[in-house]
């Protein structure tokens, strides 16, 4: 493996949509105390039914602590491959390499910087050291872009030169205070090989990234978005979400074409209870979550395998009509809902937890 000095773009490199080819997928396997409730146990077997839904139609890495290693190989089937990493916690899309590829049949991995999702949480060293070492294990060559803050969650691209992000995220004085909206654009064109950035307002309510893109708009297709949807004026989602309709359909993408939007529904709002609460450690002295708090649920936050879309279930009376929603928007793939409430706790998704390797 090289580290590379120089960006992506100027290499003629760029991000693939997640909808396009696969070579595989990487997760890392839950244990954090203060994330996971009552030992991880109930994470575990979400993750478990993630990684063999994804594992259907390309290859699973997952990785593990050196003390979890038997527990995750005994889980797993042995078309799983894991592999012993240290980390500080188990968001596989906001720490690992956003990977980008050329027209000659070449991959490499983008090292973007990391900082805890601007401080919120402590003891990030062994995060934000995971991208390059992943890349190392791949054999892919890496970037180094360690001087601008930004996680894989903040970012979805259509694979055609346009990028989407949200203000709330990537504008917050937390990531990179000395660089303006143009100044971000410039890195991003560079690092992602887009032309074009269309930035939203605002994401989920209460997402404690600073509102992820990945949790209220994704790409399905070129030209084409679902959109995290309430219509009950009287829920604070409500003006976020329709704050972001109102940007994309004032916006046109790279190749110059309209945005379509598809509103995706919400469920009714997921609140932890208090036995929930109970279940995880205090953080530096202080609870994880309260009993009542509200979590960011989405059903956006899914993730694009080769055959198959992994949804986010939440045993709410829309979790059916958004799996109708995305089965006809994924004709060649079969929607599959997985109950993810015991991810949810963590503080992310399905789509959080996992990070696509393009084929090349």
């Amino acid at each position: 493996m090289r580290i590379l000095h120089t960006k992506p773009a100027e290499d003629g490199f760029y991000m693939p949509a997640e909808f396009a080819p696969h070579e595989g997928c990487l997760m890392i396997w839950p244990e954090r105390a203060d994330s996971w409730q009552y030992g991880a146990y109930a994470a575990r077997k979400a993750f478990v039914r993630v990684i063999e839904t994804i594992a259907d139609s390309e290859k699973m890495t997952v990785f593990c602590s050196a003390r979890q290693y038997d527990n995750a190989r005994a889980q797993l089937s042995p078309r799983v491959r894991v592999a012993v990493l240290e980390t500080d916690d188990a968001w596989a899309r906001d720490i690992g390499p956003t990977f980008v590829v050329n027209g000659a049949g070449e991959r490499r991995g983008v090292d973007w910087g990391f900082n805890a999702w601007g401080g919120i949480y402590p003891d990030c060293l062994r995060d934000a050291a995971a991208a390059r070492r992943m890349c190392d294990l791949l054999d892919d060559d890496c970037y180094d872009l360690r001087g601008f803050i930004c996680e894989g969650g903040s970012l979805h691209v259509d694979g055609e030169g346009t990028a989407l992000v949200t203000e709330a995220c990537l504008l917050n004085e937390n990531r990179n205070p000395a660089l303006d909206r143009a100044g971000i654009e410039r890195v991003l064109c560079g690092a992602l090989g887009v032309s074009k950035v269309i930035w939203l307002p605002r994401g989920i309510y209460q997402d404690e990234t600073d509102e992820h893109v990945d949790n209220i708009c994704a790409f399905v297709a070129p030209g084409e978005v679902v959109l995290a949807w309430t219509d009950d004026e009287s829920d604070p989602q409500h003006a976020l979400s329709a704050a972001s309709l109102a940007a994309l359909e004032a916006a046109v993408d790279a190749k110059g074409r309209k945005i379509k939007v598809h509103k995706l529904p919400l469920p009714a709002p997921v609140r932890i209870t208090a036995e929930e609460c109970e279940g995880l450690d205090r953080c530096e002295g202080e609870p994880t979550r309260t009993p009542g708090e509200r979590l960011a649920a989405s059903y956006v936050n899914f993730y694009i395998a080769n055959g198959a879309v992994v949804m986010p279930a939440f045993g709410d009376p829309m979790d059916e009509k958004a799996q109708s929603i995305l089965q006809g928007l994924f004709p060649t793939r079969k929607v599959v809902p997985i109950p993810a409430r015991d991810i949810l706790i963590g503080g992310g998704n399905i789509h959080c937890i996992t990070q696509q390797i393009p084929r090349v």
